[in-house]
């Protein structure tokens, strides 16, 4: 029974880039001798144990065969006669396939001498090449997914030409249309939270998996902006530039999924109206439920998304609307019951007010407009204005009438704003 440490600390230490979770990899073990040494078994689809104090995953090495399509069409063979370089072989990326023994791994630095590395890893590594092992790379297209969201993470690595030749293969065969919704939006939102989010989509688009997953945000490249106002012009290279100015502001994953949804109605606008997109906010929302439903956004995401695709046009424009309109806006936001959410609604409309050519660097000033008068209408007392309306006899839509028309009253006074 021989143990190793595998994966993604060892790519990360020798990257000199702050450490990975700890996986390891034991070979010549069967499930019995892992439990009777304390080891939890916790893997629904393959061996794999927690360890009895640190609680770090211990894996049984093991071999894959694939024997359906999809995700989970594997047939697991986890044996002790399976070998740690199999076991390597069965990996992602050669940059992933590096291993190190158990007693070599002690400290927080890693021992170069004692690495185990038959695909070439850390040469890859020196040359900023992200390449798949083997060919058995095509038999589980999340692979693809994982490869997209290396390069959003590791910004200055390129993709081997063999590599994404390969994933092209496995796009056009159909094995993308096989993933399930819950391993997709897993790697969208740990791509999403990258350094640059944007080489994620724009490497899924160049292997033609975009299409497959997201063909709203898929169709947006070539449509056309008014330059006025997008210096950019093409809608998927400001969609691109939204996404990594969320990342610049280290916005959380449910203000950078808002900025990828917020302009999908743009690749539904008729050709005749271009570059004018009258009409697309709407139009966003209802592209992005589907979104939502497809690959099971939460809920609390979808909500957000929802309220800045459907108001992002009006918040960048707020700065010409007087205390009643505001008041509106507000209204329509649902800030008064939910501030924390408008507020990162906000962010992400600078991201969207940012995210444009040679625009990086302009200020946002509705955010902070918009959040004094928000604080000023939440400084009303409703209560005493709901009794005095009920004691004059008023109710229902009445009462919210009174206490909107004080609220416009508190913003107008706050803000330098006409009512």
């Amino acid at each position: 029974m021989q143990t190793y440490l595998v994966g993604g600390a060892i790519r990360d230490a020798l990257l000199g880039r702050p450490g990975s979770d700890r996986d390891w990899v034991v070979v010549g073990a069967t499930p019995e001798e892992m439990v009777a040494k304390g080891f939890l078994p916790v893997g629904r689809d393959f061996p794999v144990f927690l360890h009895p104090k640190t609680r770090e995953e211990y894996a049984l090495a093991r071999t894959e065969r694939k024997s359906a399509p999809g995700y989970r069409g594997f047939t697991i063979h986890a044996t002790p006669d399976v070998t740690l370089e199999q076991d390597l072989a069965r990996r992602d990326l050669t940059v992933n396939a590096i291993a190190l023994p158990a007693n070599k791994a002690a400290t927080a630095a890693i021992d170069a001498a004692h690495l185990i590395d038959p695909f070439h890893g850390r040469r890859d590594l020196e040359q900023k090449l992200l390449r798949h092992v083997t060919d058995a790379f095509r038999e589980d297209p999340v692979r693809i997914l994982r490869v997209a969201r290396f390069a959003a993470r590791f910004t200055d690595f390129g993709v081997a030409p063999e590599t994404m030749a390969l994933m092209r293969e496995m796009v056009a065969a159909g094995e993308v249309d096989a993933l399930v919704p819950e391993r997709v939006w897993q790697e969208l939102a740990r791509g999403l939270m990258e350094a640059r989010p944007s080489r994620m989509f724009e490497l899924l688009r160049d292997c033609g998996a975009l299409a497959v997953l997201l063909p709203e945000v898929d169709r947006l490249w070539g449509v056309p902006q008014p330059e006025a106002h997008h210096p950019e012009v093409d809608t998927g290279e400001h969609l691109m530039m939204v996404l990594d100015m969320a990342a610049r502001l280290e916005a959380p994953l449910s203000v950078r999924f808002a900025c990828l949804v917020h302009d999908l109605g743009k690749g539904t606008t008729p050709a005749e109206a271009l570059p004018r997109h009258i009409g697309h906010e709407q139009r966003s929302v209802e592209l992005l439920r589907a979104v939502c439903e497809r690959w099971r956004v939460p809920v609390e995401l979808r909500e957000l998304a929802e309220v800045v695709a459907r108001e992002h046009g009006n918040i960048h424009r707020s700065g010409e609307l007087g205390a009643k309109a505001l008041v509106r806006l507000l209204e329509r936001c649902d800030a008064f019951r939910k501030p924390e959410r408008f507020d990162q609604a906000l962010l992400a409309c600078e991201c969207d007010a940012r995210g444009r050519l040679g625009l990086e660097d302009r200020p946002y000033p509705q955010r902070e407009r918009l959040l004094a008068a928000l604080a000023a209408a939440q400084a009303v007392e409703t209560e005493p204005i709901a009794r005095a309306a009920q004691q004059a006899g008023a109710a229902g839509a009445r009462i919210g009438e009174a206490i909107a028309r004080a609220r416009v009253v508190a913003v107008a006074a706050a803000l330098p704003v006409s009512v």
